[in-house]
């Protein structure tokens, strides 16, 4: 475990001037004082690892000093070609660049470990678009792409509603959800770009631009932005803003397990945080968070007898409609059965 720790801890020094022992702590999961020894580990093994002191200090490597891939176990290799997203980087214009990359790394390791790529491919494929939707790659991400990896500013038309907007953009980075291409960007307030604009992130699909052109002038990228951690804040943001309408729910223990496959994880998480106590029958009682009636009752229906909606008053009464409608149907004597026996 410390092996591998020591390895990571010389690749990330290899992959940066400097880091703190703040930064180090958080990037091996252990503490500074583990860090410092650490570093004198290393030190004392032949890697020239040297502390600068004081406030602004930290640790670098000396003497351009490089690690090399040649002690890369298999598990290791398998696992950096498992990285690749081979049909994403086609639609992003970066698959030449993937295949030199590929070619680069795997002549760089040892003859038992050539076979590396070919044995993770035949044990992972992602294939990112939902079901039943045929994906569609938007004619301008290349564009996109090239923006983004160049960090450079761009003019990009989209249409929002009716209308169509310009705006200038800083093009931070690209996410690929279900098969549906979104870029977070950096955007002036107001639309456009000034100088002591006051600057803010935003995502945009990628689909709904109708013009993309690159700027020649190229954007700082803010060191703090996270990426991850800006699309999860904004899909659990969104999810919230279209749940605008409530529903009174009972649950059965089945219920209850199945009520996050039925309706958005946002609005189960949260009308399963603080439920009360099961009734006698083992039931809880629910307060659910939904985007409309209509879609509550499309979402509450695949629950079938595990759900009973308590209000509104009018939902309450359509699923009740509805059961009368079923138990008629599947009833012995219904019109269905009548005509499947030939009567």
């Amino acid at each position: 475990m410390r092996a591998a720790r020591l390895i990571k801890m010389v690749l990330l020094l290899q992959s940066r001037p400097s880091m703190t022992a703040g930064e180090l702590a958080r990037e091996l999961e252990v503490s500074e004082r583990t860090v410092t020894r650490d570093a004198q580990a290393l030190s004392e093994a032949g890697v020239p690892v040297y502390a600068d002191r004081g406030r602004a200090g930290g640790y670098r490597l000396v003497g351009g000093y490089r690690t090399r891939l040649t002690g890369l176990a298999r598990s290791e290799a398998e696992a950096l070609f498992l990285s690749g997203v081979p049909g994403a980087l086609r639609e992003m214009g970066l698959e030449d660049a993937h295949c030199a990359a590929r070619l680069k790394v795997s002549a760089a390791l040892l003859p038992s470990l050539r076979d590396a790529p070919d044995s993770a491919a035949r044990r992972f494929h992602l294939d990112a678009p939902a079901w039943f939707r045929e994906p569609e790659t938007p004619a301008l991400l290349p564009a996109v792409a090239e923006a983004v990896w160049e960090d450079r500013r761009v003019t990009a038309r989209y249409r929002r509603g009716e209308e169509e907007v310009e705006r200038v953009l800083e093009p931070y980075g690209l996410v690929l959800k279900a098969g549906v291409w979104y870029l977070c960007a950096r955007v002036a307030d107001g639309g456009a770009s000034r100088t002591g604009a006051s600057w803010t992130h935003r995502t945009y699909r990628i689909d709904r631009f109708s013009a993309v052109d690159l700027l020649a002038e190229r954007f700082t990228r803010d060191p703090d932005f996270d990426l991850p951690a800006h699309w999860a804040e904004q899909s659990e943001r969104f999810a919230r803003s279209i749940l605008r309408a409530e529903v009174v729910v009972r649950l059965s223990p089945e219920g209850v397990r199945r009520l996050r496959y039925a309706v958005d994880p946002v609005a189960a998480r949260e009308a399963l945080s603080g439920p009360d106590g099961p009734d006698g029958a083992g039931w809880v009682t629910v307060t659910l968070p939904v985007e409309s009636e209509e879609v509550a009752y499309a979402q509450l229906t695949a629950l079938g007898a595990e759900a009973e909606v308590l209000g509104p008053e009018n939902l309450r009464e359509r699923f009740a409609r509805d059961a009368a409608r079923l138990a008629a149907l599947y009833d012995g004597a219904g019109d269905g059965r009548r005509r499947a026996d030939g009567g």
